[in-house]
């Protein structure tokens, strides 16, 4: 496919698909609208496929870590900059071109500012088709890999408030992982980060190509809905989903610790757990949705995505249901290992409903 522009018009189908697909994470369209535009006014910012770039091309993540409920939370477009920088400074590979790390409201955003900044292409393989909890989800199975050495800097917090910070690690996956958290902890909740960089090559196979041009068509098919149902029928429609209910939140728990959100939401007969995303859907005790399949809620004054960070209670939603085989997942989601450590979080059983690795495509 050509070489695609994005415009003020993409951006914003992007960032209301990206949400969406964020299955109640993967940040606010708030944020995401703030890195676009800082993109937009950057340079000009071209998305291209992952067959259009050399396979031995080093392709880096852009990320965003953090509790997005937390009240100190800031990442700011600056930081999303700033972070390859460091990368740079501790002798990453000089990138050819940048991915989000998954799909959301703001994270569908994620790589835009410095891919914009450094005239390098945003490449269509993002490391996942919907957003998860983990920064080891989203590292497209690299954790598997015992000779592979993690690069991730982060930096993120308000500066008046002295929470400001910036972190450069490299070493193994699994042990590099936690500290990025940490840092967003002790940066008041949230890090912009650039981590991993990776051949092409590999971002095609592991990853997730083709999502981020799906959010956009996603985006752009709720756009031109005319009703707030309408816009929530739309999302059903093209991602093969159903919208399994409409109600108002009569109970709503949320819990920040340790740089994530967790809890649990109540919908009528409905009841849902999180741990920043959406995790397991039941009604009347009855299991009917199990991350990573996806599980959304849309505010039914306006029909828009609402995360988990966002919603109220007494809220009127709708929510979607969508199986985990219509979106395009990345490697991190075929993990039994990865999958199993949201089970202590929520509380609920995760692999014994259906949740095993899938087969690449």
């Amino acid at each position: 496919m050509a070489e695609t522009i994005i415009t003020e018009e993409l951006a914003a189908a992007a960032i209301l698909g990206g949400a969406v697909l964020g299955g109640g994470g993967g940040g606010g369209m708030t944020k995401g609208r703030a890195n676009a535009k800082e993109a937009l006014v950057s340079g000009k910012l071209r998305l291209v496929d992952v067959d259009d770039v050399p396979p031995e091309t080093i392709l880096v993540t852009g990320s965003a870590v953090g509790a997005p409920a937390a009240k100190e939370a800031q990442a700011l477009p600056k930081d999303y900059a700033r972070v390859v920088e460091l990368l740079s400074e501790n002798g990453c590979p000089k990138p050819g071109g940048f991915i989000p790390n998954e799909c959301g409201g703001s994270s569908i955003t994620n790589g835009w500012v410095p891919a914009a900044l450094m005239g390098l292409p945003l490449v269509d393989a993002l490391c996942n088709g919907r957003a998860h909890p983990t920064g080891t989800m989203g590292s497209m199975g690299l954790h598997k890999n015992p000779e592979y050495v993690s690069q991730q800097a982060a930096a993120g917090g308000n500066p008046q408030k002295g929470l400001y910070l910036e972190l450069y690690v490299s070493g193994k996956l699994d042990a590099v992982a936690p500290l990025i958290r940490a840092a967003a902890d002790r940066a008041g909740g949230l890090v912009a980060v650039a981590r991993n960089p990776v051949k092409a090559s590999y971002a095609k196979r592991y990853g997730a190509p083709g999502a981020l041009r799906q959010a956009i068509k996603l985006g752009q098919k709720i756009k031109v809905a005319k009703t707030p149902q309408a816009m929530v029928e739309a999302a059903a429609e093209f991602l093969g989903g159903q919208v399994v209910a409409r109600g108002s939140v009569s109970e709503l728990e949320l819990t920040t610790r340790g740089g994530f959100d967790s809890g649990r939401v109540v919908i009528g007969s409905f009841e849902t757990t999180f741990w920043n995303e959406f995790m397991t859907l039941e009604q009347n005790g009855k299991r009917l949705g199990t991350f990573p399949d996806l599980i959304m809620t849309f505010d039914a004054l306006n029909g828009l995505p609402v995360t988990t960070a966002e919603l109220k209670k007494e809220q009127n939603v709708f929510l979607l249901l969508v199986s985990k085989s219509r979106l395009i997942l990345g490697e991190g989601m075929r993990c039994e290992d990865l999958l199993k450590t949201i089970e202590p979080i929520v509380g609920k059983k995760i692999l014994d409903f259906d949740s095993k690795p899938l087969a690449f495509s």
